[in-house]
């Protein structure tokens, strides 16, 4: 599942790129910051950013000295890439095996690491409702197995989450799985 860039694309520069910009298509960077974080020459950096900008895939803005970029959410193929950055990271498999399976889930989030698009190798999840750990402890093994991550949890009643709210606010999160409401209410009786 790792290989679905690498055999459609040659630059590992430009893959850490899309899974950047297109996991949390909320994410602005800029170039230093992405150098620094990749651990590579800004110009290697910067050819990249500039053929994904003058392909429409990025947008830029220039902000005092920097020039931000940022995913655009307006390209046609925006929701492709963004599902094939999920399928890369191993996401899809994450909320279809854990996040669908846990009994009264919530919310869940994804923070830091990985909701800046950064592929760290660990997953931390905020899941918020009425959850069996011994269930998710089971499911994640077995997820991590599969996606090639470490999955780390931090269960929380909702009670707790409002009280948590500040604290994430201030963290990269992004909310990957919400309880839909019920749209068809009970009816009554008589």
């Amino acid at each position: 599942m790792n290989d679905i860039f690498a055999g459609l694309i040659s630059s590992k520069t430009r893959i850490r790129l899309l899974t950047r910009f297109f996991f949390n298509p909320g994410t602005r960077s800029y170039l230093r910051e992405l150098s620094k974080e990749f651990q590579v020459s800004t110009n290697a950096v910067r050819e990249e950013l500039n053929q994904l900008t003058k392909t429409g895939l990025l947008t830029s803005q220039k902000n005092g000295r920097n020039v931000f970029y940022a995913a655009n959410t307006a390209h046609p193929l925006f929701p492709e890439l963004k599902s094939m950055v999920g399928k890369f990271l191993g996401l899809d498999q994450l909320i279809e095996s854990i996040l669908t399976r846990l009994g009264n889930l919530e919310k869940a989030y994804i923070i830091d690491d990985y909701a800046e698009g950064k592929d760290s190798g660990i997953i931390d999840l905020v899941l918020v409702g009425d959850i069996d750990p011994y269930h998710l402890n089971d499911l994640s093994r077995k997820t991590e197995r599969y996606i090639k991550r470490k999955i780390r949890t931090l269960v929380l009643k909702e009670e707790e989450f409002t009280d948590f709210l500040s604290t994430i606010q201030n963290r990269p999160h992004c909310l990957v799985w919400k309880q839909m409401a019920d749209t068809n209410p009970p009816r009554r009786k008589g």
